[in-house]
């Protein structure tokens, strides 16, 4: 385990990056052309970053990242 101290602008930083990769590989998951094996390493890297952005966002912008998985996939 590490500690890290940094001063609220660095932690709005952190929330602004962390967001614009969540936005693309939420984003990607839904393209139908992208392979299965590639979306699985999409979603171990979303789980990551996920556990990171708890870590520093309000739980109502933690709402409007979350992933419903493969249960909130369409088939077909």
């Amino acid at each position: 385990m590490f500690g890290l101290l940094i001063n609220e602008k660095e932690v709005k930083e952190i929330e602004y990056l962390i967001k614009r990769e969540l936005d693309e590989i939420l984003f990607d998951l839904r393209d139908e052309r992208i392979d299965h094996i590639v979306k699985r390493a999409m979603e171990e890297r979303y789980k990551v970053l996920f556990s990171l952005f708890k870590r520093v966002a309000s739980p109502h912008e933690c709402l409007k990242y979350m992933w419903k998985g493969k249960k909130g996939r369409k088939k077909g």
